[in-house]
């Protein structure tokens, strides 16, 4: 298990846009008004724009995992709270978020 997607809220997509490949020196492999994504290796960096529909104030760091809803059990049981549920977002791919204790919000995605 690791790190799989870092999402980054951005105010201003062009402009995060240029920062961003000019930090990474690469085009980015997704790229639309509603995100911007780029392929590092195995690691995916995101761009969403005014925090997209999950209102995303500070960039969401989201962990790979095989049984998204046997995490979810797990860590709710720890102490998390279910931000966002288990949802498809395409590609065969399920996201997750949910805060620690501190708030921290924490995501979990799930490939098929």
């Amino acid at each position: 298990m690791g790190i799989k997607t870092v999402l980054h809220p951005v105010t201003d997509l062009a402009k995060a846009k240029e920062v961003y490949t000019a930090l990474l020196g690469m085009a980015p492999v997704a790229d639309d008004t509603y995100y911007v994504g780029y392929e590092t290796g195995t690691q995916h960096t995101g761009l969403v724009p005014g925090g997209g529909p999950q209102g995303m104030t500070a960039p969401v760091a989201y962990w790979e995992v095989d049984d998204i809803e046997a995490k979810l059990a797990e860590v709710t049981a720890a102490g998390g709270t279910v931000k966002e549920p288990a949802h498809p977002v395409g590609g065969g791919r399920v996201v997750a978020t949910f805060t620690d204790p501190d708030g921290n919000v924490l995501g979990l995605l799930q490939d098929s």
